[in-house]
């Protein structure tokens, strides 16, 4: 069996275990094989992240100078899956096209790329709010099959941006999508900005699928037992690292140009044991 579809079968029998695990997002090799390092057993990565290390917004599609390209997003996602041993699934927006047909061709690549899994989101980027849920399930329906005529056990998640659209019946909006999304043949769902505990309770018991929960976006700060006994049986961080790096970056920056000092300097990791762990990397 080819190392990647290991890592995918891998990645399923994660879901299906119990008791639910922790996927960090990376956005570059140096990240992915930090986080694999402290033991996670999958990682994600963040589109979020990959656009802002490329100076770029987040999936930014309507000038296509700000957008970052689905070739540009799969280098990096190539890269990050190249890096580490352990599964990595992957943030692929809305499928890089509104029609079912590019989902399924992304869905293609992703498997070709080595991810283990994906995000499909009901978000369209290219107009304000969700997709219609006709062709939202269409465009689920059309991954799970691009999967199932490749004989990968890539895990298919699909994601729903109810919480982040804002209808007044956003709960009742993602349990009713969610089992749409099911029936067209998504492994996992995913509703970013569902922070509520008991909110995640009720959603986990609507609907018959592993429930991915994001932490750290927005006002999403419940910790991770919280999280895996509401029902997460997969908990991701979308950008936040990424973010916190970035954040970190600017912290020196002021420092440095208002003090003129290094304070920041003694939190970083030394040289020779970034040259060592990145050494072990390259020879596995």
């Amino acid at each position: 069996m080819p190392n990647h579809e290991r890592k995918a079968e891998a990645f399923r029998a994660m879901h299906a275990a119990g008791g639910g695990f922790v996927m960090p997002n990376a956005w570059d090799a140096g990240s992915a094989i930090i986080l694999a390092e402290e033991g996670f057993a999958a990682l994600a990565t963040t589109s979020a992240g990959i656009a802002f290390s490329l100076g770029k917004p987040d999936y930014d599609v309507r000038e296509a100078r700000r957008a970052v390209s689905r070739e540009e997003m799969f280098l990096r996602i190539r890269e990050i899956v190249d890096a580490v041993a352990v599964p990595v699934n992957g943030d692929l927006e809305d499928g890089y096209g509104e029609r079912p047909e590019s989902v399924a061709e992304t869905i293609r690549l992703a498997i070709a790329a080595g991810l283990a899994g994906g995000n499909i989101e009901d978000n369209d980027p290219r107009r304000d709010g969700l997709y219609d849920e006709g062709l939202a399930a269409e465009r689920i329906a059309a991954a799970r099959a691009a999967i199932d005529a490749s004989g990968s056990a890539f895990v298919l998640c699909a994601r729903t941006d109810a919480f982040l659209a804002q209808p007044e019946d956003a709960l009742a909006t993602a349990i009713r999508r969610a089992n749409l999304y099911r029936e067209a043949g998504a492994d996992c769902i995913y509703p970013p900005g569902l922070t509520d505990l008991e909110a995640i309770r009720t959603l986990k018991r609507a609907i018959d699928a592993p429930l991915n929960i994001v932490t750290g976006l927005g006002k999403a700060q419940a910790s991770v037992p919280a999280l895996l006994a509401a029902g997460a049986t997969r908990i991701s961080l979308g950008g936040s690292i990424a973010r916190s790096a970035l954040g970190f970056v600017r912290q020196c920056a002021r420092e440095l140009e208002a003090q003129g000092s290094i304070g920041f300097a003694a939190g970083q990791i030394g040289q020779g044991e970034l040259n060592a762990l990145f050494t072990r990397a390259r020879e596995r």
